[in-house]
């Protein structure tokens, strides 16, 4: 069978494909055993986020000390994640450095929202900015959880027709 030739996303002309239709991407956070269970409290506390199920670690015996969180899906917003324990035998990769990822919450309080977020147990990273954030909005606030993930917290990005008035 010949090979098609693609470029740029693009398939040859007569080409047969199968569309392939994502129904939703979840992030998966990876915090060290076996503190997810907490992590979640956490995300729960700081961020009121939902618990929409938990699937335990299949290997775990009832006689170990803490059972595994193999993964817990969370709701935030109109969007979903997971949290799971990281063992020695996840498929997961090891941490390296220079790599890692930042989430983005929006919010219409900044400031609430990172006060909720370090009552919680959260840590402040720098200081509220006004202007273009990452996520777009105009106030951009950031907090460090206790699992290490960064949270970028800001208000909604302006619309054009704001913009330009």
């Amino acid at each position: 069978m010949a090979q098609q030739e693609v470029h740029n996303g693009e398939v040859a002309k007569g080409a047969v494909t199968d569309a392939l239709v994502f129904t939703s991407v979840k992030p998966q956070l990876l915090v060290e055993a076996p503190k997810a269970s907490d992590a979640i409290q956490f995300y729960k506390a700081a961020f009121g986020a939902e618990e929409l199920g938990r699937t335990m670690h299949p290997k775990r015996k009832a006689d170990q000390e803490l059972p595994l969180i193999l993964s817990a899906q969370l709701k935030l917003g109109g969007s979903t994640f997971l949290v799971s324990d990281l063992t020695h035998d996840s498929a997961a990769p090891a941490k390296t450095e220079g790599a890692g990822i930042v989430l983005c919450l929006e919010i219409e309080d900044v400031n609430a929202a990172i006060v909720k977020a370090v009552s919680a147990g959260a840590v402040a990273v720098g200081e509220i900015e006004e202007g273009d954030g990452v996520c777009g909005g105009g106030r951009v606030g950031k907090v460090k959880d206790p699992y290490g993930i960064v949270w970028v917290i800001c208000s909604p990005a302006l619309k054009s027709a704001d913009v330009d008035a």
